[in-house]
């Protein structure tokens, strides 16, 4: 299903959970078998996307996000997968410190849409991955550096790696990347 049809996905979580629920066990046993072969094919650290997770009433949330990925992280673990899980239930900052409070994972990865005060809560609970705009490492200029330095303050004291909130643009100019770079190496 697509981005488009997340809206018949959760009507079915509720008119028919037990095909959904049995389709999300069958996700977690492969996601665990694939967690496992990165970690086989040299991954030191494994993040675990929920796409998904945005807009999610918090009891939908809680059996469609964090109940199979406590599954996963538990099957993870059984199958030998040792590396450090980042969980990503991206676009869910309202849920993000319950996540990261029943969530076995070891760090949670924020999202742009994240307000900075989320951020410091989760990052007193675990470590915390994010959140710069890819629109605005494409973009670049002042407007960069003042992004940077806002994501440094806010978290820069806590357990916290510097990424982008979601993946970066193929066409992102590298010397918007040195200027990231540059910024956070001068603090």
């Amino acid at each position: 299903m697509g981005k488009g049809e997340r809206g018949l996905a959760r009507t079915y979580a509720y008119t028919q959970p037990e095909i959904v629920y049995g389709l999300l066990d069958v996700l977690v046993e492969a996601t665990a078998h694939y967690l496992k072969m990165q970690q086989d094919a040299g991954a030191q650290v494994l993040k675990i996307f929920e796409s998904w997770a945005e807009g999610l009433p918090d009891d939908l949330f809680e059996s469609l996000v964090l109940k199979p990925h406590q599954k996963l992280v538990a099957r993870a673990r059984e199958l030998g997968v040792t590396a450090p899980l980042i969980g990503f239930p991206r676009g869910s900052a309202a849920l993000a410190e319950r996540y990261a409070r029943d969530c076995d994972v070891q760090g949670v990865a924020l999202d742009t849409a994240c307000p900075l005060e989320v951020g410091q809560r989760v990052q007193t609970i675990k470590p915390i991955q994010g959140a710069l705009d890819p629109l605005l490492l494409r973009a670049g200029g002042e407007a960069l550096d003042r992004r940077v330095d806002q994501l440094m303050e806010a978290w820069g004291q806590g357990p916290w790696i510097f990424n982008l909130g979601h993946g970066i643009l193929p066409d992102v100019p590298i010397a918007h990347v040195e200027q990231v770079l540059k910024r956070i190496g001068a603090q």
